[in-house]
């Protein structure tokens, strides 16, 4: 499920804003993507596995062509992170992007770091031939459905008056 950068208090007191300069993460950051994802999934009381098991998973995952993940701040302690993934589709000559996460730690929220990442994302697709994205948002979460509306997504599909939705089964 993807997250609003925007959501949640920005830190006054400090002068300096975090760096937005985004690097592509390899399968040596999988530890520090392991830990901001279960921040992340912990500060918004989702179920997450262990950091042990996303850690492996992510070092499998960054080994991909098909998996992308970037990150913002410096790489040994990065201030946020976006994964994305690629799967074919016959709507487009190339991949269809799923943003599959978007996360900014507490505090470092409001400072443009979301944007530079959503930025990069959809730099990357776009360069390697992307037709589309999606992502997941939950319903109730308007401050971050209004994150991604301002950077030029709908939940409308073009020409149509009714809401797409996205349907979810565990398996």
């Amino acid at each position: 499920m993807s997250e609003d950068p925007a959501h949640g208090d920005p830190t006054p007191t400090d002068p300096t804003p975090p760096d937005p300069t985004v690097t592509r993460a390899t399968p040596e950051h999988a530890a520090v993507l392991a830990r901001l994802l279960h921040d992340f999934n912990t500060e918004f009381d989702t179920p997450v596995p262990p950091r042990a098991d996303l850690e492996r998973r992510f070092a499998a995952l960054l080994a991909r062509d098909d998996v992308l993940a970037l990150l913002t701040g410096p790489a040994d302690d990065p201030t946020g992170f976006a994964l994305l993934t690629l799967r074919p589709t016959p709507y487009h000559d190339g991949p269809l992007a799923q943003l599959e996460e978007l996360y900014v730690r507490p505090g470092l929220r409001d400072h443009g770091l979301g944007t530079a990442l959503l930025t990069a994302a959809v730099e990357e697709v776009r360069a390697r031939g992307a037709g589309e994205m999606h992502i997941g948002v939950d319903e109730i979460d308007t401050d971050t459905r209004r994150f991604y509306e301002r950077h030029g997504f709908t939940n409308v599909e073009p020409g149509q008056d009714y809401r797409m939705l996205l349907y979810l089964r565990e398996l």
